[in-house]
């Protein structure tokens, strides 16, 4: 596959001038594409996950199903659906020597994506850069190559039936081709790295491009003095276990020591779902007795995104340890408080410092599809341009345009 990143800055330019019923039509017509390519998408699946033992974290972001395919298609009919992002009047000003200024949304031109074993990328972030008139390299883990390279080979297809070039969308599949994307100052605008902090960090680390970061999710859940019991017990579950191997799922349970009472009827949904607990010293002598996936805390239980049927237990005294708590352990991801005191939770909102802060509510939410926004590109967890679910609006940027009548300045 070509490597030049060069021909994916001339496809940027053509994409540019696509318009935006073509760009939905392709979408459109990759949504059919991947429905009726189900047997082969998912043949191409299953010699990656033959590689990867089940037991694996990673196993169940590689999976593709036919229920997956239905709802990916789903989500690029979605992106079709969705307003243009580009083309938008952001700012617009009149000023008094007559310059018409006017602020307008325009792509970014070539967006490089790197993840790791989760092939359902290529599609969320073709699409959505498609859609924000963007040209897009991937770079998948190795994992997910086999799976990554059928999906491309599809988007291909289609964009050669809507006569788009194929370089409209490339895929790397080596390591060395990561560190060339890396270095490509003046042919790739943005990178997006999608995975581990150890893979976030390496690209912050070995960047020459500007980089957005998606990072680690260590994400909690506080449990309020005042807390309704049931809706714990919803909250907490839904957290860590609707799926245990994506970045909103949670990681450590904080309980005020008030509410250590409850606490067995709060684990106990998490044990028949078989979660191993890490409580802390407190916590263990509450929960001690209830079987062996009960174990003691120790320093690693603490700031760690397990991505697995684990959690770590916290006690605290106060809503402010618990919030000192998060501020030491958290990643800026996202963060949830428990409880019916306004005040308490108000607080909770406003002093936490994460991209998605909940009350009331599980951080499974946390999601580009669930905020309504279609697909997403990622999760920051910086504060510089994007914050929370990347979608359509943060992967574009903007310029000025000055209208003017021979003025000159002074």
């Amino acid at each position: 596959m070509n490597k030049d990143f060069a021909v994916v800055r001339d496809a940027s330019r053509m994409l540019a001038q696509a318009g935006t019923d073509r760009i939905n039509s392709i979408l459109i017509d990759l949504a059919a594409a991947t429905e009726a390519s189900t047997e082969a998408l998912l043949s191409a699946n299953a010699l990656d996950l033959e590689r990867m033992d089940k037991s694996d974290p990673r196993y169940d972001r590689l999976q593709l199903t036919e229920t997956r395919l239905r709802d990916i298609a789903h989500d690029l009919r979605h992106v079709a659906d969705l307003p243009s992002p580009l083309g938008r009047v952001l700012r617009h000003s009149i000023l008094p020597n007559g310059l018409e200024l006017t602020r307008v949304s325009v792509p970014f031109g070539v967006i490089g994506i790197i993840f790791e074993a989760r092939p359902n990328v290529c599609f969320d972030c073709f699409a959505l850069c498609l859609k924000a008139g963007s040209a897009c390299i991937l770079k998948g883990g190795s994992d997910a190559e086999q799976s990554c390279r059928a999906i491309v080979g599809l988007i291909h297809e289609v964009l050669r039936r809507h006569g788009l070039p194929t370089e409209t969308v490339m895929l790397l599949t080596s390591h060395a081709d990561t560190d060339r994307l890396l270095a490509a100052q003046g042919q790739v605008d943005l990178i997006i790295p999608r995975g581990s902090s150890r893979l976030i960090a390496y690209v912050r680390d070995h960047a020459r491009v500007p980089v957005i970061e998606t990072g680690a999710g260590v994400v909690h859940c506080y449990i309020d003095q005042a807390a309704d019991l049931e809706k714990a017990k919803a909250i907490v579950l839904n957290a860590k276990t609707r799926r245990v191997s994506v970045c909103n799922a949670l990681d450590c349970l904080i309980v005020h020591r008030d509410r250590l009472s409850d606490l067995q009827a709060l684990c106990r949904p998490l044990l028949e779902k078989d979660v191993v607990i890490e409580a802390d010293e407190e916590a263990y002598g509450v929960l001690n007795g209830l079987g062996e996936n009960i174990k003691s805390a120790d320093e690693a239980s603490f700031g760690t995104e397990f991505l697995a049927l684990r959690m770590a237990i916290k006690t605290v005294g106060s809503l402010d340890e618990a919030i000192d708590h998060i501020r030491v352990f958290g990643s800026g991801h996202s963060e949830s408080i428990v409880t019916e005191d306004k005040a308490a939770a108000d607080r909770f909102l406003k002093s936490v410092d994460a991209a998605c802060v909940y009350h009331n509510a599980p951080t499974s939410f946390t999601d580009g599809g669930q905020f309504g926004l279609g697909a997403e590109i990622g999760i920051s967890t910086q504060k510089l341009h994007a914050r929370g679910p990347m979608a359509l609006e943060e992967i574009t940027t903007y310029k000025w345009l000055i209208r003017g009548n021979g003025q000159t300045r002074k």
